[in-house]
């Protein structure tokens, strides 16, 4: 019964995330913590570079490596802070911690904050992105933010080339501090199929849903998530 959410929660995520740039990590951290604490950050971050390798390939024509570049030097010290965090901070802690990660993605994505993607906005997002990302599988809303009033295909295409390098710098962290093995990897083996199962499915119904629908029913689901996650350490 575990493995079948896991895989329709991976799923439904995929699904957003193909159809809006980011929101997989969103809504399957808190979930699948409650499954199992170790789906966090590692294996989440796997299927979440999957997805983003299948993405850029599709969108490869629409990337702006330009800006991306400021995006990509922020993520460093960001990426280095997040895995401190970890070292620190205990298991029921970071239940809270994920929970306050969501509800503060779910803020960010409704902020009606107007930014543009200049360099010192860049390099500030991809700070935080790198260390949300890194202590909890969570970096999207921060770029997202940013770029949230360019074009969707050029949205799509730029997160996704930002989060292959975010989740290759976000293992790399993990592995150096004995948070990523080959435990971690067995876990994201299963993910795979999911992942590229809602990335396909929403290839052939983007043109059916409204991106501000699905967002909306997505943050409100993923404001649930986060709550959930902060209670439970009082559980």
């Amino acid at each position: 019964m575990e493995i079948a959410i896991t895989i329709v929660v991976i799923f439904v995520g995929s699904y957003v995330q193909s159809s809006i740039g980011f929101g997989l990590a969103i809504i399957a951290a808190p979930v699948l913590f409650f499954i199992d604490p170790l789906y966090v950050p590692a294996p989440i971050t796997i299927s979440a570079l999957t997805l983003s390798v299948a993405i850029t390939y599709k969108h490869w024509h629409a990337i702006s490596f330009r800006e991306l570049k400021f995006a990509i030097i922020g993520r460093v010290p960001g990426t280095i802070a997040g895995g401190f965090l970890l070292l620190w901070i205990e298991q029921r802690a970071l239940a809270v911690w994920l929970g306050i990660s969501v509800l503060a993605a779910v803020g960010l994505s409704m902020s009606k904050l107007v930014l543009k993607p200049t360099r010192a906005a860049m390099f500030s997002a991809g700070v935080l992105s790198g260390f949300m990302a890194t202590s909890s599988s969570i970096g999207g809303p921060p770029i997202a933010l940013v770029m949230q009033h360019e074009e969707n295909d050029y949205i799509r295409a730029n997160l996704a080339a930002f989060f292959i390098v975010s989740c290759l710098m976000t293992l790399t962290m993990l592995s150096s501090i004995g948070r990523f093995g080959l435990e971690h990897l067995l876990l994201a083996l299963p993910l795979m199929p999911a992942t590229l199962a809602g990335y396909w499915m929403a290839t052939k119904t983007l043109h059916l849903i409204s991106d501000n629908n699905l967002r909306r029913l997505s943050l409100v689901l993923c404001g649930a998530a986060g709550c959930a996650a902060i209670a439970s350490y009082w559980l």
